[in-house]
């Protein structure tokens, strides 16, 4: 899976980085390299399933989508 993702360098030193497809999934790091391996754990997370935390009602439908 390719992403697209914003990379700017922050005003206190090192790199913010976001991606705009998954809103609110930010990271930062000190240089280029730790901001984009920080963000691909984030994204990881961002997109890990949370079935197990979470409880349905019986009358409950899971149904899976292409996006």
């Amino acid at each position: 899976m390719k992403l697209r993702v914003i990379l700017e360098p922050s005003e206190e030193g090192g790199y913010t980085v976001f991606v705009p497809g998954l809103p609110g999934c930010i990271s930062e790091g000190d240089t280029r390299e730790e901001a984009l391996q920080n963000i691909r754990e984030a994204i990881a997370l961002h997109l890990e399933p949370i079935e197990d935390d979470t409880v349905f009602s019986e009358t409950a439908e899971q149904i899976e989508i292409a996006v």
